[in-house]
């Protein structure tokens, strides 16, 4: 199950994101839920990084999948609006029947 968690302060502004684990929805190279969560996360890193001037950190290893972002300080409104595009798309899969038990979206206020 791939597990994402995404960290919000008690004011609401994002702290970051973990994204860990596989879909195990098909074998590698034919999940199509772990490319589809992977094409939204990487796509919002990348967007973050070349549309805002947001300081971040980012970690990713290609073996297990895993990725961590998080915000050098509060991220300006279009960081969070892409932040909102990403969970929206994550979120979608999450709610869809024939792939729900293949992701799970977890908000930690720290």
């Amino acid at each position: 199950m791939i597990r994402v968690t995404i960290y919000k302060t008690a004011r609401h502004e994002y702290v970051g994101f973990d994204l860990s684990g596989h879909a195990g929805y098909a074998e590698s190279g034919q999940d199509i839920v772990c490319a589809a969560v992977s094409a939204l996360v990487i796509n919002a890193v990348n967007s973050l990084e070349r549309f805002t001037d947001d300081e971040t950190s980012c970690t990713a290893n290609e073996e297990t999948g895993d990725i961590e972002l998080r915000f050098a300080g509060s991220p300006s409104h279009d960081a969070a609006l892409l932040l909102d595009s990403m969970i929206l798309g994550l979120e979608e899969i999450e709610d869809s029947r024939e792939y729900k038990s293949y992701i799970d979206i977890i908000f930690k206020e720290v």
